[in-house]
């Protein structure tokens, strides 16, 4: 559905449930999280914080600044109105904002300037949807589509589709291994300036099959709520740090569910940034694992800590900070 449109189906609802109540009224929710090249420019951040303010019925329940990853991540939570006959979100006031936040990040940020300790193939590297309440994946699904859509139509971004939007539910760690994004490009495991060709080699699922070196691509997935959780290790040799991040992950054999990786992350440490689904995997669990094989190469490990609120904690947040 247009945006327009979308328009339309709120301004068709009666008024007391149109307004603030909006959010107390319905039981499917979204979870959003919007991961952006930047923390070291306050200008920027600014901007993008501004556009997150735009509609009160978006509440961004938390944020996440790193400035040796150059990193940031948002993450939000707003109502969806889908149609019961198709199955198809037809409304979510998060979708305007998501937008405008992404908008303000193009016109803020240039990434043939940008460098960090993460990698990034894009300015507004990724976008994550999870249903939250009686949201089903398929709710979720349907708004990352018409979303990715908005990107790649509007900006002329190429974006890729993950998890439940794409047909075979591609990863995202797959589509980013066939894109080179986690081999650095500059020295000492950092990540400078543009790191795709100007043609991809694989063709985006939305937006242009060439990239702008200013604004890079994009990666939009519908998973289950994930939450994240990193791990210091006392060391700054990255190649054997990644030998415990492989033995760790669901994909060498470890923790199932479990998505990891090593980053260097200041003069003596390099931390270990974890992704788990709740409902499988603790963060008790890998802690526990990464001391032990830590332990087998004589390394210390700090005590890890979440980088982001729990799924259990999401939607208590959000109903209180609209209800206010």
């Amino acid at each position: 559905m247009e945006l327009d449109q979308a328009d339309e189906v709120l301004s068709s609802l009666p008024a007391p449930i149109a307004k603030d109540s909006l959010s107390m009224m319905h039981s499917k929710f979204i979870g959003c999280k919007l991961y952006i090249s930047e923390s070291r420019n306050p200008t920027a951040i600014a901007a993008i914080d501004l556009a997150a303010k735009t509609d009160p019925q978006v509440a961004v329940l938390s944020k996440f600044e790193d400035s040796l990853y150059n990193r940031v991540r948002y993450t939000l939570v707003s109502y969806i109105i889908d149609d019961s006959s198709t199955g198809e979100v037809i409304y979510s006031p998060i979708r305007k904002v998501l937008l405008a936040m992404m908008e303000a990040a193009f016109s803020a940020i240039n990434l043939e300037l940008h460098s960090g300790a993460h990698p990034r193939m894009g300015v507004n590297d990724d976008l994550s949807f999870h249903p939250l309440g009686q949201a089903t994946m398929e709710d979720a699904a349907s708004l990352a589509k018409q979303v990715a859509s908005d990107i790649g139509n509007d900006f002329q971004v190429p974006v890729f589709l993950y998890g439940a939007v794409h047909p075979t539910g591609k990863s995202v760690g797959a589509i980013r291994r066939e894109l080179g994004y986690y081999r650095p490009n500059h020295m000492g495991n950092q990540w400078s300036g543009t790191m795709l060709p100007d043609v991809l080699p694989i063709k985006p699922d939305e937006g242009p099959t060439s990239v702008s070196s200013e604004r890079g691509a994009t990666t939009v997935g519908a998973t289950p709520f994930l939450e994240a959780y990193n791990v210091p290790v006392l060391s700054k040799d990255v190649a054997t740090v990644r030998q415990i991040t492989r033995r760790l992950s669901g994909r060498g054999g470890g923790l199932p569910t479990v998505q990891a990786l090593a980053l260097l992350h200041g003069d003596v440490c390099t931390e270990i940034a974890c992704l788990l689904d709740p409902d499988h995997v603790s963060a008790y669990q890998i802690q526990t694992v990464v001391e032990q094989i830590a332990a087998e190469q004589g390394l210390e490990v700090e005590k890890g800590y979440y980088t982001d609120l729990t799924k259990d904690r999401m939607l208590d947040k959000y109903l209180k900070i609209t209800a206010d």
